[in-house]
């Protein structure tokens, strides 16, 4: 992982929005609707913040008629590891 894409990812991990979506997905899969529901902002935000989060690696959503299932990714973990620097990874 070159360091833009490890600035990518740690920029996506800096915004409260989008660490308690990563909340919200933690236990288990979520749909949009549900994200909305909890999450109390504006549509387009929520659309903003889901796509950082899948751009740095972090969720994964699968279509669903006109709904968007979301999940942690299943490397999730270890792309945040690989954006630490090396003497800080697990």
């Amino acid at each position: 992982m070159d360091l833009e894409e490890r600035v990518e990812v740690l920029k996506a991990l800096a915004d409260p929005y989008r660490l308690r979506i990563l909340d919200i997905l933690s236990p288990e899969i979520r749909c949009n609707c549900h994200l909305q529901d909890q999450m109390e902002i504006a549509p387009n935000l929520l659309s903003y913040h889901l796509k950082i989060l899948r751009e740095a690696g972090l969720i994964v959503g699968t279509k669903r008629g006109r709904w968007i299932d979301y999940a942690i990714a299943p490397h999730a973990a270890e792309v945040i590891a690989a954006a630490l620097p090396e003497k800080l990874r697990p």
